[in-house]
């Protein structure tokens, strides 16, 4: 059941908007701007209905707070007041708010309101959601990755956490399509990614395609020597999956992998420990293929042998 935030002073008021939408909605209230705020940092809610006229702080100021808050910003808000002149209305839909109901108002106009935003609000959530997934694997797309690893290197930078990235791609792939055919092919990067991805689960990890064969990884509070075990683990998972790929360089598929760990600190660029990567990558595919080679920033690394 969706949940719905009241914040109005009146008590009154906000038990009858309470009656009007308990049937559908689990509806909290709050009585002071200040309360109301708290709640909504919270998280968890489908809808605000935010009166305008307050004591301790009118509607527009909480509405800016709340707009400007990143838990927040997305949460649909209703303004409800008695305030009916224009300038008001086009004030409040200037600061974000989605609605401007005027009071009094009828239960029906209400619910009709609250209804029809919600469902905005859940086919917007969807629609973002889909655009940051690979279509073919399911997993998070590059356009995803993109943003959510930068957001997790500023976190270790902040709290001094080790952070890890890995780069690494199906062997000689084109010599796979080219001799099985891209249906058979899409179906080995789907395997691929659902295998590995598997092992990517925690909240601080990020999996993603990065483009075709590729696929990155983020993953927060591994060394440098037991994210390398880490990842043979998962080289040698796509291994076992024991899909044949009959070349004279491969009897499975397999991957190789390239990736870095180290503690970043200010100043430090992520996009060069990313090539600092790719370059552990490349090492590992000249080096023979299937196997995954780890640097911890500096002068040690490790590879499979």
């Amino acid at each position: 059941m969706d949940r719905i935030l009241v914040i109005d002073d009146s008590a009154v008021q906000a038990e009858f908007l309470r009656s009007i939408l308990k049937d559908d909605y689990d509806v909290s209230i709050r009585n002071t701007a200040k309360e109301g705020l708290e709640a909504a940092k919270e998280g968890g809610y489908s809808l605000i209905l935010l009166d305008v006229i307050m004591p301790d702080m009118d509607g527009f100021t909480v509405l800016q707070e709340l707009k400007g808050t990143e838990l927040t910003k997305h949460v649909p808000i209703i303004l409800l007041t008695s305030l009916a002149e224009e300038q008001y209305e086009e004030r409040g839909l200037l600061l974000g708010a989605v609605d401007y109901v005027a009071k009094p108002f009828s239960p029906v106009i209400i619910k009709a309101r609250v209804n029809t935003h919600i469902n905005l609000y859940h086919y917007q959530a969807e629609f973002k959601q889909q655009a940051l997934v690979d279509d073919l694997t399911g997993v998070a797309n590059r356009r995803c990755y993109e943003g959510a690893s930068i957001a997790k290197w500023r976190e270790a930078v902040r709290f001094g956490l080790p952070f890890s990235v890995c780069m690494f791609d199906i062997d000689k792939f084109k010599l796979y399509n080219d001799t099985f055919g891209h249906p058979a092919g899409d179906k080995v990067i789907s395997a691929v990614a659902k295998t590995a991805g598997a092992y990517f689960q925690r909240s601080t990890d990020l999996f993603a395609r990065y483009g075709g064969e590729e696929f990155v990884a983020v993953f927060v509070g591994n060394d440098g020597r037991s994210a390398f075990e880490f990842l043979k683990t998962i080289r040698q998972a796509v291994e076992d999956l024991h899909i044949p790929h009959n070349s004279p360089v491969c009897e499975w598929v397999t991957i190789s992998v390239g990736g870095v760990s180290l503690v970043p600190k200010s100043g430090d660029d992520y996009g060069t420990f990313l090539k600092l990567a790719d370059t552990m990558l490349y090492d590992a595919k000249r080096l023979g293929r299937n196997r995954v080679v780890w640097s911890n920033g500096g002068k040690e690394q490790w590879m499979e042998k």
